[in-house]
């Protein structure tokens, strides 16, 4: 008997691992067709119709769970300051992919693990041991080679990723001191934040496009609802501290797609500078699980 409960356990641990990788799948391809949409429309115009794209899949969520509960918020405060967070994250991302190759944009993003766990040992009092505060400091130096921080080789489009990649890690930190809110309450007021704000771009800065265009934008909100069901669903499945890692498999799809769609190949200080983040922040989960667990708030959520 116990071994046939080993072995479902091992099979529901797989069914989590494969369920987290095709979420970051989801997640990598959402972004490689925000790349694309960007391209031709004003970001606030994508990410106001990818907006409207994303109730396709919250509605059910909001009916089954009843829309009284989206208007009793613990912690009005924090609620509003992790909506303007999410909103600089996905608007920034999208400002950044504009011009910069996906896996740059991507690769200043890897590094939120590193940040959350700076801001929760600021602001959420948790205990950063010398190793993991060593591996946040290498991690930043990372950041700084992708950075190239010079008056030559600085951009303003670096800036957006690196901006929008600590407002990720911010609203990640919200996430974890308003865990009493519901997944549903949390990604509905972030989606009708992140709206509203892309609503105020578009004035002046909306372009006519085909249904085809309305429609792949559509498909951005519904792409994007769906990897984060399947992430919270794996979560369920397996541990975090094994999930956790599978995260960086974004910046390998990032890579891929950067090459196959939009003839990308980063530059060599943007794969090194990747390169010391991601081993910083494998060491931080290691560090994490060893503590204790990782959190399935640390898992980064596929920036949008």
């Amino acid at each position: 008997m116990s071994r046939l409960s080993g072995l479902v356990n091992r099979n529901v641990i797989v069914a989590g691992i494969l369920l987290m990788l095709a979420g970051d799948f989801m997640f990598a391809l959402n972004d490689a067709m925000g790349k694309w949409l960007v391209a031709s429309f004003s970001v606030g115009q994508v990410v106001l119709v990818r907006s409207i794209g994303a109730f396709i899949v919250l509605g059910p969520m909001i009916v089954r769970q009843g829309t009284a509960r989206l208007f009793h918020l613990d912690r009005i405060g924090l609620q509003f300051a992790r909506v303007v967070a999410t909103a600089l994250d996905t608007l920034l991302f999208y400002a950044a992919v504009v011009h910069l190759p996906l896996a740059d944009v991507m690769s200043f993003y890897m590094a939120g693990p590193i940040y959350v766990a700076a801001l929760s040992h600021m602001f959420l009092g948790e205990k950063v041991g010398w190793r993991r505060w060593l591996a946040i400091l290498i991690g930043f130096c990372g950041v700084l080679v992708m950075l190239k921080p010079s008056s030559a080789a600085l951009s303003i489009e670096s800036l957006y990723a690196l901006i929008g990649s600590i407002s990720f890690a911010v609203a990640i930190v919200l996430s974890r001191l308003l865990r009493g809110t519901s997944d549903t309450a949390l990604v509905t007021w972030q989606t009708v934040g992140v709206g509203l704000c892309a609503g105020v771009m578009t004035i002046g800065e909306w372009h006519h496009g085909a249904a085809i265009d309305y429609g792949a934008m559509l498909l951005l909100g519904v792409v994007s609802g769906v990897a984060h069901l399947m992430i919270t669903r794996a979560l369920k499945m397996a541990p975090a501290s094994t999930l956790a890692p599978l995260h960086y498999t974004l910046l390998l799809w990032a890579v891929v797609f950067g090459v196959i769609f939009f003839n990308d190949i980063p530059a060599p200080r943007i794969l090194i500078g990747a390169g010391i983040v991601v081993l910083a922040g494998l060491f931080i989960f290691h560090r994490q699980n060893v503590k204790a667990t990782v959190p399935p708030e640390s898992v980064p959520k596929g920036v949008n």
